[in-house]
């Protein structure tokens, strides 16, 4: 009796692992165009050998999100940063490896050499500029104000009569809202810092603040999964988007710009965001 049982235990684990394989084989990869895997790239060094590393809170879509399924070639991720960081890694000769965190933990991710690079829809600024180095742009990011529909608040000047305004934790929009007025901000006492976007959000429609500020690509969703919500018409701010690496990581970051540069120069990066933004959400 217990071969028996042993044997459908064995056969039961053979299944298993051919399920596992045949998943895999499921997820579709791209080809990867040989006018990138035909570059010639710097010699450079990476945190673990054969690998490219990636932090990122993906929660912020259209550029990062946790997928339904397989996600993209296999990643289990799905989004424009993901699609350009596979690209990279492709490119380089690398796996990708995506380690998905609270934005604050993804830049210091890189710092502490826990990650080779950080794609998170992320922004350029002189203070992160100190600590990290920045690749060429690659898409453009325009930060927007959601309020409820009925809201008083109709113009971005008059977010400085709300009592209390919304971001996402360690990001420009947070930066920019708590400088002080006279820097611009609306200080520190009139804004909530949360862990990503979607809880600021939900912060929004529980009545707990009165606007949220955040990119314009995650905005246009959360506005279309909850009704009583609506974007203000004039931009809060208008920035470009970068990868970054550790601070005089020097030689990864000309292999990986020359791979970026190639794909924006040959219409890659421009595809791959038409896949997730309308030609209307990217103006």
């Amino acid at each position: 009796m217990k071969k028996i049982i042993a044997m459908l235990l064995a056969l039961v684990m053979a299944l298993s692992l051919t399920a596992v394989a045949f998943a895999a084989e499921e997820a579709e990869v791209p080809e990867v165009p040989e006018y990138l895997t035909s570059l010639e790239l710097p010699e450079f060094t990476t945190i673990e050998e054969g690998k490219l590393i990636m932090s990122t809170n993906a929660s912020f879509p259209p550029y990062e999100m946790v997928a339904d399924g397989e996600g993209f070639a296999g990643t289990g991720f799905e989004g424009i940063d993901v699609e350009i960081a596979w690209y990279l890694a492709q490119a380089t000769g690398l796996e990708l490896v995506i380690d998905d965190m609270e934005f604050p933990s993804a830049l210091i991710a890189v710092q502490d050499n826990k990650s080779d690079m950080m794609l998170a829809g992320l922004t350029y600024n002189e203070e992160r500029d100190e600590v990290m180095d920045f690749s060429t742009p690659y898409a453009n990011g325009v930060q927007v104000v959601i309020v409820p529909e009925d809201s008083e608040i109709a113009t971005v000047d008059d977010l400085a009569n709300a009592e209390m305004i919304g971001t996402q934790s360690g990001t420009t929009g947070y930066i920019y809202c708590s400088d002080t007025p006279e820097n611009g901000g609306f200080g520190e006492d009139h804004v909530t810092a949360y862990d990503n976007g979607a809880t600021a959000v939900q912060a929004l429609l529980n009545g707990q603040i009165d606007a949220v500020v955040i990119d314009n690509g995650p905005a246009q969703e959360y506005v279309a999964a909850n009704p009583g919500l609506k974007i203000l018409d004039t931009e809060f701010t208008n920035e470009d988007y970068c990868l970054a690496v550790d601070q005089d990581n020097t030689a990864l970051l000309d292999a990986l710009n020359t791979v970026l540069e190639t794909m924006i120069d040959n219409g890659l990066v421009e595809e791959i965001v038409s896949h997730y933004v309308s030609a209307d959400e990217a103006e």
